[in-house]
C-alpha cells in the first residue's frame, strides 16, 4: 500500500521508559545515587524550594514517602506503547491510518517525592520490535512492518529509539516534561504532559503526543496518481505506563 511511508514515522515514538543513566548531573537525565534512599536531612527539604529550570517544586509528597529521599521505578511489560499515523491531501482517505505498537523496551523512573522537579525518567525502545497492528490485513502490515524497519528506521544502523527527560516541571496532575527523543540519529526535543499517580509500590503514568517526521529528517510519504495521497507530517505517540519499585543498588 502507498501509506507504508506515514508508518516509518509511527515507529518513532512507541514512545512513552528505559534504563536510566545514573551518572548524569541533568536532573532529567540521571543522577549518581538515583536508588532508594534514606532522607539524610528531612529538616531541609522544602517543599516549595524551585525545581531546576526555575519551576517551582510545590509537589506536597505522597502519604507513605517520609523519609525517603529517591525511588526507583522500573517499567513492566503491562505499560503500553503506541504511535498512530494520520493522512492528509485532497485524496487522503484513499490511504491508511496505521497504529504502531512497541513489543520490546524497557525504562526507569526516578521520582523524587519531596522535590518533584528533580524526578526523571528515560524510555528505551527496540526499532526491530515495532509492530503494524492495523488495518487488519496481514499482507498489508507484513509489507508497512518491513518497509518501516528498513527504509524508515534503518533498523540496521539504529538499534534502540530513546526518550531521556531534560526538564520537568510539576503540574497539578503530573508533570510537564522536555524530552530529549532520539529516532534514526536524530535528537529532537519535544514538549510532553504526563499524568501520574505514584505510590510507594508503584507508579503509573500516561502520555499523549505529537512529532511531525520531518523534524527528524523523514519526508512524509506521498504517492498515488499524481501524489494525491499522502501522509501527514503529525504522528502522535500514546504511552500507558507501570512502574514498579526496585530494590537498592
Amino acid at each position: 500500500m502507498r501509506s507504508i511511508p506515514l508508518i516509518r514515522i509511527a515507529l518513532l515514538l512507541t514512545l512513552p521508559l528505559a534504563s536510566a543513566r545514573a551518572q548524569q548531573p541533568n536532573p532529567l537525565g540521571g543522577a549518581q545515587g538515583d536508588t532508594v534512599r534514606p532522607q539524610r536531612q528531612p529538616s531541609a527539604v522544602d517543599d516549595s524550594t524551585p525545581g531546576p529550570g526555575g519551576a517551582a517544586a510545590g509537589h506536597r509528597a505522597p502519604a507513605g514517602f517520609e523519609g525517603v529521599d529517591s525511588v526507583l521505578y522500573r517499567l513492566v511489560p503491562i505499560s503500553r506503547l503506541e504511535v498512530k499515523t494520520g493522512k492528509s491531501g485532497l485524496f487522503g482517505f484513499a490511504g491508511h491510518s496505521h497504529v504502531i505498537r512497541a513489543r520490546a523496551f524497557s525504562g526507569t523512573v526516578v521520582y523524587y517525592p519531596h522535590v518533584a522537579a528533580r524526578s526523571h525518567l528515560q524510555i528505551t525502545v527496540l526499532t526491530d520490535s515495532l509492530e503494524v497492528l492495523t488495518p487488519p490485513d496481514t499482507a498489508e502490515i507484513r509489507k508497512v512492518t518491513e518497509a518501516m524497519r528498513t527504509e524508515i528506521l534503518h533498523i540496521d544502523q539504529y538499534h534502540e529509539i530513546r526518550l531521556v527527560t531534560k526538564e520537568v516541571t510539576p503540574t497539578a496532575k503530573g508533570f510537564h516534561l522536555i524530552g530529549a527523543l532520539t529516532l534514526v540519529g536524530q535528537t529532537r526535543d519535544v514538549p510532553i504532559d504526563v499524568g501520574v499517580e505514584a505510590g510507594v509500590d508503584t507508579l503509573r503514568a500516561n502520555a499523549t503526543f505529537a512529532i511531525k517526521q520531518t523534524d527528524f529528517g523523514i519526508k512524509p510519504f506521498s504517492g498515488g496518481p499524481a501524489g494525491t495521497v499522502k501522509v501527514a507530517d503529525r504522528v502522535t505517540f500514546t504511552i500507558e505506563a507501570v512502574a514498579v519499585r526496585t530494590a537498592a543498588r
